[in-house]
């Protein structure tokens, strides 16, 4: 190898030590004093940043129904959070469709005038709390990490990331962030049949847990707040289609002519759901108004 050849190499690996040093592009530039309330980690290059979202949906806390208790506990959760008080990671979890990830939007447009951001950070990005934890850490405002449709398939390791920054990392969570994460499984882990084949019975009869079982449930645990959503009945998805259609300015005559075609629309669609409901009401408006 030549001289200039040797030079060209060991500048090459004293550039990449310098890169990896240097914050993470894009992040810096985020004006934290702009109304932006949201804002997405993604990964360009291998290296992550801050996007803002430049438009929130403006769905409120008023637009869902039949979730009473679950909208008073993460509202009060999220007070309690943004008043500096003890507050809990939540997990929200049930049938598709009913609310889980508009309720956390409606509570970051019922507070973000408070001083409440959302930041949304994919599955596969979850390696990169730590890193975003030390971003944000400083600042005064309260940021929700929040992770949508959350689940992990057999042999994924990207939740142990999660796991560590929910309780199992000697460094606290900073006080100024929270998780939330919405799932349509409990326990966010695959359980299996072949699970149960690590339990065991002694001479006394004393049934020993399997570890892997054990793994599995323990992280949901982690969530100290935990927020169950279920399908709606018949009446209760008619009610929250007539409560779009009249958001998108059907008459009460035509909400009522709607009927019919509002269950046909669930029933192809197998849900009874607030998100059926939106989507039919969508569509009907635009046909008829």
């Amino acid at each position: 190898m030549t001289s200039l050849e040797q030079f060209l190499t060991r500048a090459e690996s004293l550039l990449a030590r310098i890169e990896q040093l240097l914050p993470a592009q894009g992040t810096t530039a985020i004006d934290w004093q702009s109304p932006t309330a949201a804002f997405r980690w993604r990964r360009k290059n291998g290296r992550g940043m801050l996007t803002p979202i430049a438009h929130i949906s403006p769905i409120s806390l008023p637009d869902l129904f039949f979730v009473e208790r679950q909208k008073a506990l993460l509202e009060q959760n999220t007070r309690q959070f943004l008043q500096g008080k003890p507050a809990n990671n939540v997990l929200l979890t049930g049938a598709r469709g009913t609310g889980k990830s508009s309720l956390v939007k409606a509570c970051l447009n019922e507070f973000s005038e408070q001083g409440l951001r959302l930041i949304e950070v994919d599955k596969n990005d979850l390696i990169d709390l730590d890193e975003i934890s030390d971003l944000i850490a400083s600042r005064p405002e309260h940021f929700i990490l929040y992770c949508d449709d959350l689940s992990f398939d057999e042999g994924d390791s990207s939740y142990k990331a999660l796991k560590v920054a929910l309780d199992g990392s000697v460094a606290a969570q900073p006080d100024n962030i929270l998780i939330y994460a919405t799932s349509n499984r409990r326990h966010l882990l695959p359980e299996k049949m072949s699970d149960n084949d690590g339990y065991s019975r002694n001479d006394d009869g004393d049934l020993h847990p399997s570890e892997t079982v054990e793994e599995k449930i323990s992280f949901s645990d982690r969530f100290g707040l935990w927020l169950s959503f279920y399908p709606y009945s018949q009446d209760e998805y008619l009610f929250i289609t007539a409560h779009w259609l009249r958001a998108f300015g059907c008459s009460e005559q035509q909400i009522v002519q709607a009927e019919p075609e509002a269950l046909q629309w669930a029933l192809h669609r197998g849900s009874r759901s607030g998100r059926t409901a939106w989507q039919f009401a969508r569509d009907y408006a635009g046909r008829v108004l």
